[in-house]
Protein backbone atom coordinates (compact mmCIF):
# COMPACT_ATOMS: atom_id res chain seq x y z
CA UNK A 1 0.00 0.00 0.00
CA UNK A 2 0.73 3.27 -0.61
CA UNK A 3 1.40 6.04 1.71
CA UNK A 4 1.41 9.87 1.36
CA UNK A 5 0.28 12.82 3.27
CA UNK A 6 3.28 14.22 5.31
CA UNK A 7 2.03 16.60 8.15
CA UNK A 8 3.95 19.22 7.32
CA UNK A 9 2.64 20.07 3.51
CA UNK A 10 -0.56 17.78 3.65
CA UNK A 11 1.21 16.22 0.58
CA UNK A 12 0.27 12.74 -0.96
CA UNK A 13 3.37 11.50 -3.18
CA UNK A 14 1.96 8.07 -5.01
CA UNK A 15 -0.74 9.38 -7.79
CA UNK A 16 1.91 8.29 -10.53
CA UNK A 17 1.80 9.89 -14.06
CA UNK A 18 -1.16 12.12 -15.33
CA UNK A 19 -3.20 14.91 -15.00
CA UNK A 20 -6.50 13.16 -13.54
CA UNK A 21 -8.80 15.29 -11.17
CA UNK A 22 -9.46 13.84 -8.00
CA UNK A 23 -13.01 13.49 -7.23
CA UNK A 24 -13.99 13.36 -3.49
CA UNK A 25 -16.63 11.61 -2.08
CA UNK A 26 -17.23 11.47 1.84
CA UNK A 27 -14.04 10.40 3.23
CA UNK A 28 -12.25 8.61 -0.47
CA UNK A 29 -10.41 10.31 -2.82
CA UNK A 30 -10.87 8.83 -6.16
CA UNK A 31 -8.33 9.80 -9.07
CA UNK A 32 -6.60 7.82 -11.85
CA UNK A 33 -2.11 7.84 -12.49
CA UNK A 34 -0.11 5.73 -14.79
CA UNK A 35 2.26 3.77 -12.73
CA UNK A 36 5.33 1.42 -15.02
CA UNK A 37 3.56 0.82 -18.54
CA UNK A 38 -0.35 0.61 -17.64
CA UNK A 39 -2.52 3.57 -15.76
CA UNK A 40 -4.85 2.99 -12.91
CA UNK A 41 -8.06 4.16 -11.15
CA UNK A 42 -7.20 4.40 -6.98
CA UNK A 43 -8.83 5.05 -4.29
CA UNK A 44 -7.16 6.79 -1.21
CA UNK A 45 -8.55 6.98 1.94
CA UNK A 46 -8.38 10.52 3.39
CA UNK A 47 -8.69 9.63 6.73
CA UNK A 48 -6.31 6.91 7.04
CA UNK A 49 -4.07 9.06 4.61
CA UNK A 50 -3.20 6.24 2.53
CA UNK A 51 -4.38 4.00 -0.58
CA UNK A 52 -7.24 1.01 -0.46
CA UNK A 53 -6.86 -0.18 -4.19
CA UNK A 54 -5.58 0.66 -7.63
CA UNK A 55 -7.11 -1.29 -10.43
CA UNK A 56 -6.13 -1.29 -13.66
CA UNK A 57 -7.43 0.78 -16.50
CA UNK A 58 -5.48 0.20 -19.51
CA UNK A 59 -2.27 0.56 -20.89
CA UNK A 60 -0.53 3.81 -20.11
CA UNK A 61 -1.35 6.75 -22.32
CA UNK A 62 1.69 8.41 -23.91
CA UNK A 63 1.88 11.28 -25.89
CA UNK A 64 5.84 12.06 -25.65
CA UNK A 65 6.69 15.72 -25.22
CA UNK A 66 3.01 16.80 -23.68
CA UNK A 67 2.60 14.19 -20.82
CA UNK A 68 1.81 10.61 -20.51
CA UNK A 69 -0.75 9.06 -17.96
CA UNK A 70 -4.52 9.37 -18.18
CA UNK A 71 -6.19 12.49 -18.41
CA UNK A 72 -9.97 11.88 -16.64
CA UNK A 73 -11.31 12.59 -13.44
CA UNK A 74 -13.74 9.34 -12.47
CA UNK A 75 -17.15 9.98 -12.29
CA UNK A 76 -18.85 8.61 -8.94
CA UNK A 77 -21.89 7.35 -8.92
CA UNK A 78 -23.01 5.31 -5.52
CA UNK A 79 -21.17 2.58 -4.94
CA UNK A 80 -19.72 2.40 -8.25
CA UNK A 81 -16.50 4.32 -9.72
CA UNK A 82 -16.50 5.06 -13.80
CA UNK A 83 -12.68 6.06 -14.93
CA UNK A 84 -11.89 6.13 -18.38
CA UNK A 85 -8.45 5.84 -19.71
CA UNK A 86 -6.34 7.98 -22.33
CA UNK A 87 -6.42 5.57 -25.07
CA UNK A 88 -10.16 4.64 -24.32
CA UNK A 89 -10.51 2.20 -22.07
CA UNK A 90 -13.55 2.47 -19.85
CA UNK A 91 -13.73 0.39 -16.52
CA UNK A 92 -16.46 0.26 -13.62
CA UNK A 93 -15.66 -0.65 -10.53
CA UNK A 94 -17.42 -0.94 -7.59
CA UNK A 95 -15.95 1.32 -4.37
CA UNK A 96 -14.26 -1.90 -2.87
CA UNK A 97 -11.87 -2.43 -5.85
CA UNK A 98 -13.53 -4.91 -7.63
CA UNK A 99 -13.90 -4.71 -11.57
CA UNK A 100 -17.49 -4.84 -12.60
CA UNK A 101 -17.15 -4.63 -16.22
CA UNK A 102 -14.70 -3.07 -19.04
CA UNK A 103 -15.74 -1.06 -22.42
CA UNK A 104 -13.08 0.35 -24.99
CA UNK A 105 -13.63 3.24 -26.80
CA UNK A 106 -11.83 1.18 -29.79
CA UNK A 107 -14.19 -1.87 -30.09
CA UNK A 108 -16.83 1.17 -30.25
CA UNK A 109 -14.94 2.74 -33.59
CA UNK A 110 -14.16 5.71 -31.40
CA UNK A 111 -11.88 8.24 -32.91
CA UNK A 112 -10.54 11.81 -30.83
CA UNK A 113 -10.22 14.62 -32.12
CA UNK A 114 -6.51 15.13 -31.92
CA UNK A 115 -3.85 13.25 -30.53
CA UNK A 116 -3.87 14.41 -26.49
CA UNK A 117 -5.56 11.53 -25.56
CA UNK A 118 -9.73 10.42 -24.04
CA UNK A 119 -10.19 13.10 -21.45
CA UNK A 120 -13.94 13.40 -20.49
CA UNK A 121 -15.41 12.51 -17.65
CA UNK A 122 -18.44 10.25 -18.66
CA UNK A 123 -22.24 11.29 -17.14
CA UNK A 124 -24.19 9.35 -15.52
CA UNK A 125 -27.64 9.76 -15.93
CA UNK A 126 -30.38 7.96 -13.79
CA UNK A 127 -29.41 4.23 -15.10
CA UNK A 128 -27.48 5.51 -18.35
CA UNK A 129 -23.52 5.99 -19.16
CA UNK A 130 -23.48 8.83 -21.68
CA UNK A 131 -20.30 9.30 -22.96
CA UNK A 132 -18.39 10.51 -26.35
CA UNK A 133 -16.43 7.86 -28.32
CA UNK A 134 -16.93 9.57 -31.30
CA UNK A 135 -16.63 8.25 -34.88
CA UNK A 136 -18.34 6.95 -37.85
CA UNK A 137 -20.93 4.96 -35.43
CA UNK A 138 -21.86 8.25 -33.84
CA UNK A 139 -20.30 10.85 -31.76
CA UNK A 140 -22.41 10.28 -28.41
CA UNK A 141 -23.15 6.93 -27.20
CA UNK A 142 -25.65 5.61 -24.14
CA UNK A 143 -24.24 2.58 -21.97
CA UNK A 144 -26.24 0.98 -19.21
CA UNK A 145 -24.33 1.74 -16.54
CA UNK A 146 -24.85 -1.40 -14.73
CA UNK A 147 -23.14 -3.74 -17.74
CA UNK A 148 -21.46 -1.69 -20.02
CA UNK A 149 -23.87 -2.87 -23.06
CA UNK A 150 -24.53 -0.19 -25.25
CA UNK A 151 -27.84 1.11 -26.12
CA UNK A 152 -27.69 3.97 -28.36
CA UNK A 153 -25.52 6.04 -30.76
CA UNK A 154 -25.97 9.39 -32.31
CA UNK A 155 -26.05 7.84 -35.68
CA UNK A 156 -26.95 10.96 -37.20
CA UNK A 157 -23.94 12.64 -36.67
CA UNK A 158 -20.50 11.08 -36.78
CA UNK A 159 -18.12 13.86 -35.51
CA UNK A 160 -14.46 13.02 -33.58
CA UNK A 161 -14.24 13.23 -29.88
CA UNK A 162 -13.51 16.42 -28.07
CA UNK A 163 -11.85 16.36 -24.86
CA UNK A 164 -15.19 18.25 -22.94
CA UNK A 165 -17.81 16.50 -20.98
CA UNK A 166 -21.33 16.05 -22.28
CA UNK A 167 -23.40 18.23 -20.03
CA UNK A 168 -27.21 18.45 -19.75
CA UNK A 169 -29.73 21.05 -20.55
CA UNK A 170 -33.53 21.17 -20.13
CA UNK A 171 -34.18 24.23 -22.74
CA UNK A 172 -38.08 23.94 -23.63
CA UNK A 173 -38.82 21.84 -20.47
CA UNK A 174 -37.28 18.46 -22.04
CA UNK A 175 -33.88 16.93 -21.23
CA UNK A 176 -31.46 17.17 -24.02
CA UNK A 177 -27.68 16.37 -23.71
CA UNK A 178 -25.21 19.33 -25.02
CA UNK A 179 -21.79 18.20 -26.54
CA UNK A 180 -18.72 19.52 -28.48
CA UNK A 181 -17.27 17.79 -31.35
CA UNK A 182 -15.06 17.75 -34.25
CA UNK A 183 -15.59 17.67 -37.86
CA UNK A 184 -12.54 17.83 -39.93
CA UNK A 185 -9.47 20.21 -40.31
CA UNK A 186 -11.61 22.17 -42.59
CA UNK A 187 -14.85 22.58 -41.31
CA UNK A 188 -13.63 22.59 -37.69
CA UNK A 189 -15.93 22.32 -34.48
CA UNK A 190 -19.94 22.36 -33.51
CA UNK A 191 -21.60 22.35 -30.77
CA UNK A 192 -24.71 19.87 -30.54
CA UNK A 193 -27.85 19.20 -28.36
CA UNK A 194 -28.81 15.36 -28.34
CA UNK A 195 -32.44 13.95 -27.13
CA UNK A 196 -32.54 10.42 -25.08
CA UNK A 197 -32.08 7.81 -27.79
CA UNK A 198 -29.31 10.04 -29.94
CA UNK A 199 -31.27 12.23 -32.43
CA UNK A 200 -29.50 15.24 -32.91
CA UNK A 201 -32.32 18.36 -31.71
CA UNK A 202 -29.61 21.16 -32.99
CA UNK A 203 -26.16 21.56 -34.41
CA UNK A 204 -24.19 25.02 -34.51
CA UNK A 205 -20.58 25.31 -35.82
CA UNK A 206 -18.66 27.19 -33.13
CA UNK A 207 -15.33 27.30 -35.58
CA UNK A 208 -14.14 26.84 -38.88
CA UNK A 209 -10.49 25.35 -39.70
CA UNK A 210 -7.93 23.19 -37.65
CA UNK A 211 -7.77 23.19 -33.80
CA UNK A 212 -5.61 21.24 -31.49
CA UNK A 213 -8.04 20.62 -28.89
CA UNK A 214 -11.88 21.91 -28.07
CA UNK A 215 -11.65 21.18 -24.02
CA UNK A 216 -14.09 22.88 -22.15
CA UNK A 217 -16.93 22.23 -21.04
CA UNK A 218 -20.36 24.26 -22.64
CA UNK A 219 -21.86 26.02 -19.89
CA UNK A 220 -26.00 25.79 -19.30
CA UNK A 221 -27.95 28.16 -17.90
CA UNK A 222 -32.07 27.88 -18.50
CA UNK A 223 -32.18 27.95 -22.17
CA UNK A 224 -28.78 29.42 -23.24
CA UNK A 225 -25.56 27.11 -24.04
CA UNK A 226 -22.31 28.87 -23.81
CA UNK A 227 -19.03 27.36 -25.38
CA UNK A 228 -15.40 29.04 -25.26
CA UNK A 229 -12.59 26.98 -27.30
CA UNK A 230 -9.01 27.51 -27.64
CA UNK A 231 -6.15 27.99 -30.11
CA UNK A 232 -7.95 30.93 -31.93
CA UNK A 233 -11.47 29.14 -31.71
CA UNK A 234 -13.56 31.96 -29.53
CA UNK A 235 -16.78 31.82 -27.62
CA UNK A 236 -20.55 31.81 -28.16
CA UNK A 237 -23.89 32.41 -26.29
CA UNK A 238 -26.60 29.97 -28.64
CA UNK A 239 -30.20 30.68 -27.30
CA UNK A 240 -32.18 27.24 -27.91
CA UNK A 241 -36.14 27.94 -28.60
CA UNK A 242 -38.21 24.23 -29.08
CA UNK A 243 -39.38 23.57 -32.74
CA UNK A 244 -41.70 20.86 -31.71
CA UNK A 245 -40.79 17.31 -30.11
CA UNK A 246 -37.74 16.79 -32.12
CA UNK A 247 -36.39 19.97 -33.13
CA UNK A 248 -34.80 23.44 -31.66
CA UNK A 249 -33.09 26.50 -33.02
CA UNK A 250 -30.15 27.77 -31.40
CA UNK A 251 -29.41 31.12 -32.28
CA UNK A 252 -25.70 32.44 -31.73
CA UNK A 253 -26.91 35.76 -29.77
CA UNK A 254 -23.13 37.27 -30.05
CA UNK A 255 -22.06 39.43 -32.28
CA UNK A 256 -18.72 38.48 -34.78
CA UNK A 257 -16.68 40.45 -33.06
CA UNK A 258 -17.65 39.13 -29.66
CA UNK A 259 -17.06 35.60 -30.98
CA UNK A 260 -13.07 36.29 -30.86
CA UNK A 261 -12.51 37.61 -27.42
CA UNK A 262 -12.75 34.73 -24.52
CA UNK A 263 -10.85 31.76 -26.09
CA UNK A 264 -10.14 29.14 -23.17
CA UNK A 265 -7.83 26.64 -23.91
CA UNK A 266 -8.24 23.64 -21.03
CA UNK A 267 -8.55 25.45 -17.89
CA UNK A 268 -11.91 25.45 -18.10
CA UNK A 269 -14.64 27.96 -17.39
CA UNK A 270 -17.12 29.21 -14.83
CA UNK A 271 -20.65 31.07 -14.49
CA UNK A 272 -21.09 32.85 -11.66
CA UNK A 273 -24.20 35.11 -11.61
CA UNK A 274 -24.32 36.90 -15.32
CA UNK A 275 -20.32 36.34 -15.70
CA UNK A 276 -18.40 34.12 -17.00
CA UNK A 277 -14.63 33.40 -15.08
CA UNK A 278 -11.87 31.44 -17.00
CA UNK A 279 -8.45 32.43 -18.66
CA UNK A 280 -7.98 33.35 -22.59
CA UNK A 281 -5.69 33.48 -25.10
CA UNK A 282 -4.32 36.84 -25.46
CA UNK A 283 -6.49 38.44 -22.93
CA UNK A 284 -4.82 36.62 -19.43
CA UNK A 285 -7.92 36.18 -16.70
CA UNK A 286 -11.30 37.30 -18.09
CA UNK A 287 -15.01 38.49 -16.73
CA UNK A 288 -16.72 38.61 -19.28
CA UNK A 289 -20.81 39.61 -19.14
CA UNK A 290 -22.54 36.47 -20.21
CA UNK A 291 -25.72 37.81 -22.46
CA UNK A 292 -23.78 40.64 -24.16
CA UNK A 293 -20.29 38.97 -24.30
CA UNK A 294 -18.61 42.41 -23.40
CA UNK A 295 -15.47 41.75 -21.45
CA UNK A 296 -16.10 43.44 -18.30
CA UNK A 297 -12.24 43.03 -17.18
CA UNK A 298 -8.94 41.05 -18.13
CA UNK A 299 -5.41 41.00 -16.27
CA UNK A 300 -2.40 39.34 -17.22
CA UNK A 301 0.26 41.09 -14.98
CA UNK A 302 -0.73 39.29 -11.65
CA UNK A 303 -0.93 35.57 -12.69
CA UNK A 304 0.66 35.07 -15.45
CA UNK A 305 -0.05 31.75 -17.73
CA UNK A 306 -0.17 30.86 -20.91
CA UNK A 307 -3.28 28.82 -19.80
CA UNK A 308 -4.79 28.38 -15.92
CA UNK A 309 -7.64 26.50 -14.96
CA UNK A 310 -10.40 27.92 -12.73
CA UNK A 311 -12.70 26.18 -9.50
CA UNK A 312 -15.74 28.17 -7.59
CA UNK A 313 -16.28 27.74 -4.06
CA UNK A 314 -17.92 29.21 -1.32
CA UNK A 315 -18.44 32.33 -3.35
CA UNK A 316 -14.80 32.82 -4.24
CA UNK A 317 -12.79 31.57 -7.04
CA UNK A 318 -9.62 29.54 -7.36
CA UNK A 319 -7.19 30.26 -9.74
CA UNK A 320 -4.60 28.11 -10.68
CA UNK A 321 -1.37 29.08 -13.10
CA UNK A 322 0.37 26.08 -14.84
CA UNK A 323 3.72 27.06 -13.24
CA UNK A 324 2.05 25.76 -9.65
CA UNK A 325 1.24 29.45 -8.85
CA UNK A 326 -2.77 30.06 -7.34
CA UNK A 327 -4.94 33.10 -6.79
CA UNK A 328 -8.13 33.61 -4.69
CA UNK A 329 -10.23 36.33 -5.79
CA UNK A 330 -13.74 37.64 -5.23
CA UNK A 331 -15.82 36.87 -8.28
CA UNK A 332 -16.64 40.50 -9.03
CA UNK A 333 -17.21 42.16 -12.35
CA UNK A 334 -15.42 45.60 -11.69
CA UNK A 335 -12.56 43.91 -11.22
CA UNK A 336 -9.89 41.92 -9.89
CA UNK A 337 -10.25 41.21 -5.92
CA UNK A 338 -7.39 39.16 -5.11
CA UNK A 339 -8.25 38.20 -1.32
CA UNK A 340 -4.55 35.66 -1.31
CA UNK A 341 -1.89 34.16 -3.61
CA UNK A 342 0.83 30.91 -2.87
CA UNK A 343 2.92 28.91 -4.80
CA UNK A 344 2.53 24.87 -4.76
CA UNK A 345 5.84 24.08 -2.40
CA UNK A 346 7.54 21.40 -5.02
CA UNK A 347 7.38 20.28 -7.65
CA UNK A 348 6.36 17.18 -9.03
CA UNK A 349 10.03 14.96 -9.75
CA UNK A 350 8.43 12.92 -12.36
CA UNK A 351 7.55 16.10 -15.04
CA UNK A 352 10.45 17.80 -14.19
CA UNK A 353 13.28 14.66 -14.65
CA UNK A 354 11.38 12.66 -17.50
CA UNK A 355 12.19 13.62 -20.68
CA UNK A 356 8.44 13.16 -22.08
CA UNK A 357 7.04 15.32 -19.12
CA UNK A 358 9.34 18.30 -20.05
CA UNK A 359 6.74 20.19 -21.65
CA UNK A 360 3.82 19.38 -19.94
CA UNK A 361 2.60 21.51 -16.78
CA UNK A 362 0.48 22.14 -13.87
CA UNK A 363 -2.71 21.60 -15.57
CA UNK A 364 -5.04 19.65 -13.21
CA UNK A 365 -7.99 21.74 -11.92
CA UNK A 366 -8.46 22.76 -8.72
CA UNK A 367 -10.75 21.10 -6.48
CA UNK A 368 -12.70 22.09 -3.56
CA UNK A 369 -14.34 19.92 -1.29
CA UNK A 370 -15.38 19.53 2.41
CA UNK A 371 -13.72 22.97 3.12
CA UNK A 372 -9.89 21.46 1.57
CA UNK A 373 -8.31 22.71 -1.55
CA UNK A 374 -6.74 19.90 -4.10
CA UNK A 375 -3.97 20.56 -6.19
CA UNK A 376 -1.97 18.21 -8.27
CA UNK A 377 1.22 17.98 -9.96
CA UNK A 378 1.24 14.64 -11.06
CA UNK A 379 2.17 12.21 -8.52
CA UNK A 380 1.93 14.96 -5.97
CA UNK A 381 -1.47 15.75 -4.45
CA UNK A 382 -1.55 18.71 -2.47
CA UNK A 383 -4.56 19.06 0.22
CA UNK A 384 -5.25 22.87 2.05
CA UNK A 385 -7.43 23.66 4.83
CA UNK A 386 -10.12 26.65 3.22
CA UNK A 387 -12.12 26.05 6.13
CA UNK A 388 -11.72 29.11 7.77
CA UNK A 389 -12.83 32.47 7.02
Amino acid sequence: MAQGWTEAALTYREGGLGFSGPAIIGGRLYTMGGFDKDEYVIAIDLTKQKELWRVKVGKLFSHGAWGDGPRSTPTVDGDRVYALGGFGDLVCVDTSGKEVWRKSYADMGGEMMSEWGFSESVLIDGDLLICTPGGDKGTLAALDKKTGNELWRSKELKNKAPYSSVMISMAGGSKQYVQTSYINDDDGGVVSGFAPGGKVLWTQPIFKGHSYAIAPNPIIKDDLVYVSSGYGAGCHLFQLTAKGKVAFDAKDLYPKKIQKTVKNTHGGIVLIGDHIYGHSEGLGWVCQDLKSGEIAWSERSKLETRSGSITSADGMLYLLAETGDLALIAPDPKGWQEAGAFKLPEQSKLRTTLANLRSAAVWTHPVVANGRLYLRDQELIFCYDVSGK
